[in-house]
């Protein structure tokens, strides 16, 4: 930048922190394209998240030195890769997928107390993401304690900040995925989402392993921590709003619906970056080329110019102009498998429970950026057999 600019927010300040949703929709309100010297450009308002979303010529993806397929990319190169991902969350796929998927969250639902308080991050919504994830990949038992402790140590180094432990964990992970793809190589019986990546090809080439990687490890740490807050946020806003899950439990068919809007008021994810290829101007900020941009889900999708009274959580709402997944090009392609699992999950919950309840001296704990939900949640649990 060639003059310093003046910041308007300081997104890691204690009183933003405390409170991410109610900071966030002061700031759409008063400033809705901040800067900050830790984010520098952050984007409020639904409308400017929706028309960056949908430049990617002007609002790059390639936003790390790291290789990232296909999220770090732009077309060209980004199309190939991104067909050939797309068939792994096709509906036949999902659905073929789902039983396994209900009995892993119906054996954890079992698992939790005929009545008692209950840490539920801890004793169901990671390992139900943590389960449910493996066995999709294919991947086996004695990798789930692995990646229990390890999704800790990454949780920890985010939070930390501190690059050189950011990479010895990432490295940690990779070094799983490497394992996995030496075992299936001396496999020729294992026909697994993993196995089947190392068959693909792209442009006319074997993906090589460092895609490989780049892939798994964009699927896997994106959806253990984002289904486990999601597990989380959808679980306390029925323990808030009995009326709401009393509807839910009569009618499960409303499910779908209502996870979508739940994590609209409450977003699992809360952002995403992208650098600017070209000057633009958003919102009367004029921004130059090269420039990082933070788009804040957390707050595009409250923004009451779309959805009014963002914290009521209403069922008829139109679901296009939800961003939970995102939109453009770079919308999220295991979306279709998230909704199924998030829906499963919820209806093996509410079938295999008849209270969910919060512990008036045990206030739960809530995530900070860049993370989401809840890092402590106790509630209280009734299974069904008390009833």
């Amino acid at each position: 930048m060639s003059e310093r600019i003046p910041a308007d927010w300081d997104p890691r300040s204690q009183a933003v922190l405390d409170d991410q949703i109610t900071a966030y929709d002061d700031m759409r309100r008063r400033c809705p394209i901040a800067y900050s010297e830790y984010q520098q450009w952050t984007v409020f308002r639904h409308a400017d998240v929706l028309r960056i979303l949908q430049d990617h010529e002007s609002f790059s993806n390639v936003v790390s030195r790291h290789i990232s397929v296909p999220n770090g990319m732009d077309p060209p190169l980004h199309t190939p890769y991104r067909k050939l991902i797309e068939p792994y969350f096709a509906a036949d796929r999902v659905h073929a997928f789902e039983p396994e998927c209900r009995a892993i969250a119906q054996e954890l639902v079992g698992g939790l107390p005929d009545a008692g308080v209950v840490e539920l991050n801890a004793e169901f919504a990671e390992p139900c993401a943590l389960r449910i994830q493996c066995a999709f990949m294919g991947w086996p038992e004695t990798l789930h304690e692995p990646l229990r402790q390890w999704m800790g140590k990454n949780r920890a180094a985010t939070l930390s900040g501190n690059r050189a432990e950011t990479a010895e964990v990432a490295a940690e992970f990779d070094g799983y995925i490497r394992a996995l793809l030496k075992t299936r190589r001396s496999s020729t019986n294992r026909d697994d989402v993993t196995a089947r990546l190392m068959r693909e090809e792209v442009n006319g080439r074997r993906l090589s392993d460092e895609e490989i990687v780049s892939i798994l490890r964009n699927w896997t740490v994106g959806e253990l921590g984002t289904i486990a807050a999601s597990v989380g946020i959808l679980v306390h806003a029925l323990a808030v709003d009995p009326m709401l899950q009393s509807r839910l439990r009569k009618n499960a068919a409303l499910l779908p619906a209502a996870i979508d809007e739940i994590l609209r008021k409450h977003a699992p994810l809360i952002a995403n970056r992208r650098i600017t290829t070209r000057p633009v101007e958003i919102g009367g900020r004029r921004i130059g080329a090269g420039e990082r941009i933070t788009i804040l889900w957390a707050s595009a999708n409250r923004d009451e110019a779309v959805f009014p009274e963002p914290d009521a959580v209403r069922l008829d709402r139109d679901p296009r102009q939800n961003l939970l997944y995102g939109a453009g090009i770079h919308v999220c392609p295991g979306a279709p498998l998230a909704r199924m699992e998030l829906r499963v999950i919820m209806e093996a919950l509410l079938a295999g429970t008849s209270v969910l309840a919060t512990v008036p001296a045990q206030a739960p704990q809530r995530a900070c950026y860049p993370g989401s939900g809840f890092t402590v949640l106790p509630l209280r649990v009734e299974s069904t057999c008390k009833q």
